[in-house]
């Protein structure tokens, strides 16, 4: 079995990593966006579409709106920034840095 796999943000240092590895893997196949598209919301949530798996490598806002962009597909995401994982209202700090 192949799995279609989108990464969102690809051109990026995380996305190139990722990409990387995937590249590796037998049963995966990598969907990309056309470089003139990456930026097109519409492009964007077409290969989310298409795809198995929705990796998102992209700064927080962007994350929070490709996830809108995902809402009317049946990809799975995979959030590589923050934005959906770390509470605003919260302090984070090494106690040793204190």
């Amino acid at each position: 079995m192949e799995f279609k796999v989108f990464i969102d943000g690809e051109a990026g240092t995380t996305g190139l990593k990722v990409a990387e590895r995937l590249q590796a893997h037998p049963h995966v196949q990598i969907l990309r966006v056309d470089e003139a598209e990456r930026k097109n919301a519409a492009a964007r949530a077409d290969m989310m579409a298409a795809s198995d798996v929705t990796i998102l490598c992209l700064p927080d806002d962007a994350a929070i709106e490709a996830v809108r962009l995902a809402q009317a597909s049946q990809t799975r995401l995979i959030d590589a920034s923050s934005a959906h994982r770390i509470d605003p209202d919260w302090v984070y700090v090494f106690a040793e840095l204190q």
